[in-house]
C-alpha cells in the first residue's frame, strides 16, 4: 500500500513492521554472537509476524531464502545491522563519556536500549514514535520482567506532527547538549521532511550536541535488489508488503547538510564497517557496489546558528 500524509501503523502493518524486521535481523546477529540484544527475538515473537519469527529464532537459515550472491537478504541485513548496532552503542557510550546527559532515539520502534545498555545514573533516555508503537514495546518489555536501566521518558507522537513541543514538554531541556539517534528513519521520510527533521533536531540542540543518521542511497539499482529479495520473502511466508514504504527521490547530502548549520560531521561508510568486522562486503563490479556508498554520519554542533 502506498505511503499517505496521513498514514499509521503499529508493529505488524506498513512501516511499523520494518522494525519487527530489524529486531529479527538483531535476533539473528545476537544468536551469531556479533552483538548482545537478548530483547529482540522476545520482542519479535510478540509482534507475532510468522515469517520474522522464524528469522529472529533461527528456524529460517538464510541459505535457503536468500538469493545466492545477491546484494540484499536475510543475511546481508542480519550483517548490516550487527555493525549499526555496534557502532551506536559506541557512539551513545562516546557521547555519555563526553558528559552529555540527555539522549533522544527518533522512530525508537523495537530499540531496547533503554533496557540493555549500561547508563550514567544522571541520563535520561526520551524515545519518540507512533503511540501504539511504544505502548506495545513497553508492556511487552514489562510482561518479560525487563526494567529500564536509566530513567526512560517515552514521547508518543508522529514525527510528522510537532514533535518538539511534545518532546520539551516530556522534559527535554534544549540548553543542555543532547545524543540525538535516527537509525534506519530518513529513508522512510520524504526528501523535504528529512531537512525538517534536521532543521528540528539542530533548533533544539546546544553546542556540544551529538548525533547519530544514515543516508541509504535508494538508486533504481538498489531498489530492485530489495524487491527481488522482498520477494522472496514473500514466497516463504511474509504476508506484510514492504515494497514502497520509503521515499525515492534526490535528498540533501546528509553531511553536507549538517556542515552547513554549524556539525562538524564525520561520514563512515557501511562497507568499511562490514571490512573491519571481517563481514562480507559488496565488491566493484557487483550489481551491489552502489552500496559502497550507503553511509553513517556522526556529528558533533560546534557552533549553534543564531536565530
Amino acid at each position: 500500500m502506498a505511503r499517505t500524509d496521513d498514514d499509521s501503523w503499529d508493529l505488524a502493518t506498513s512501516v511499523g513492521a520494518t522494525a519487527t524486521m530489524v529486531a529479527a535481523g538483531r535476533a539473528r546477529a545476537t544468536r551469531a554472537g556479533l552483538i548482545e540484544d537478548r530483547f529482540a527475538e522476545p520482542l519479535v515473537r510478540a509482534v507475532g509476524i510468522d515469517f520474522f519469527t522464524r528469522w529472529a529464532t533461527g528456524e529460517l537459515d538464510a541459505a535457503d531464502i536468500d538469493i545466492p550472491d545477491h546484494p540484499w537478504g536475510m543475511q546481508p541485513m542480519t550483517n548490516l545491522l550487527a555493525v549499526r548496532t555496534r557502532y551506536i552503542d559506541t557512539f551513545l557510550d562516546e557521547a555519555a563519556a563526553a558528559g552529555i546527559r540527555q539522549t533522544v532515539i527518533l522512530a525508537s520502534g523495537l530499540d531496547a536500549r533503554g533496557y540493555r545498555l549500561s547508563w550514567p545514573a544522571d541520563m535520561t533516555l526520551f524515545e519518540i514514535d507512533q503511540p501504539a508503537v511504544l505502548a506495545f514495546k513497553a508492556t511487552t518489555l514489562t510482561a518479560l520482567g525487563a526494567q529500564p536501566t536509566v530513567e526512560l521518558r517515552t514521547v508518543p507522537v508522529d514525527l510528522r506532527h510537532d514533535w518538539p513541543s511534545a518532546l520539551q514538554a516530556a522534559g527535554f531541556d534544549a540548553a543542555q547538549p543532547t545524543a540525538w539517534v535516527a537509525e534506519g528513519l530518513l529513508a522512510f521520510l520524504p526528501p523535504d521532511a528529512q531537512d525538517r527533521l534536521l532543521d528540528n533536531i539542530t533548533e533544539l540542540s546546544a553546542d556540544g550536541s551529538r548525533l547519530f543518521a544514515e543516508m541509504f542511497l535508494q538508486t533504481p539499482d538498489s531498489q530492485q535488489a530489495m524487491q527481488a529479495a522482498n520477494q522472496r520473502w514473500y514466497q516463504h511466508g511474509l504476508q506484510v508488503h514492504l515494497d514502497g514504504l520509503g521515499y525515492p527521490g534526490e535528498r540533501n547530502d546528509l553531511v553536507t547538510y549538517l556542515d552547513d548549520r554549524g556539525w562538524c560531521t564525520t561520514r563512515t561508510y557501511f562497507s568499511q564497517l562490514l571490512a573491519d568486522a571481517g563481514l562480507p562486503v559488496p565488491t566493484p563490479g557487483d550489481s551491489a557496489a552502489k552500496a559502497n556508498e550507503n553511509h553513517y554520519c556522526t556529528a558533533i554542533l560546534t557552533q549553534r546558528p543564531h536565530t
